[in-house]
């Protein structure tokens, strides 16, 4: 991974390379509850996450998985990930249950929510709630 260093500040990724924080339950694959991980270890992959996902990083984007499983469900989710042929740089576990997201960050947040169909991204004016200047 190539970073820009400014002193003092966090490093940025350079370029147009994007850091890709993927959902997994309900976004790559059906919706399984943590409650449920025999269904883990069945469920499919929707077949146009997986095209998507590895041409990103064959593009040289950053693919990360940020999922609500627990750290207890680590070994079942990268088994799958990598059996059904996944390309990605990390899993990160213990996302926030229960949706309904507001990222703070100081770095730029870009958010796209999944709506059943991964496809290449389209650049779209949208309201957004934001901090008062």
């Amino acid at each position: 991974m190539e970073l820009e260093y400014v002193e003092h500040l966090s490093p940025m990724l350079k370029g147009d390379i994007k850091n890709y924080l993927i959902d997994i339950d309900g976004t790559i694959t059906e919706d399984v509850p943590n409650e449920e991980p025999e269904r883990m270890v069945t469920c499919e992959p929707f077949p146009d996450a997986l095209v998507t996902i590895n041409k990103w990083y064959d593009e040289g984007h950053q693919i990360c998985f940020f999922t609500s499983r627990t750290e207890d469900l680590r070994e079942v989710t990268e088994t799958w990930l990598n059996k059904h042929g996944f390309k990605y740089h990390s899993v990160l576990l213990g996302k926030p249950r229960g949706g309904n997201y507001h990222w703070i960050d100081n770095h730029l947040v870009k958010a796209t929510r999944y709506k059943g169909k991964f496809t290449d991204m389209v650049e779209k004016q949208v309201t957004i709630e934001v901090f008062r200047d």
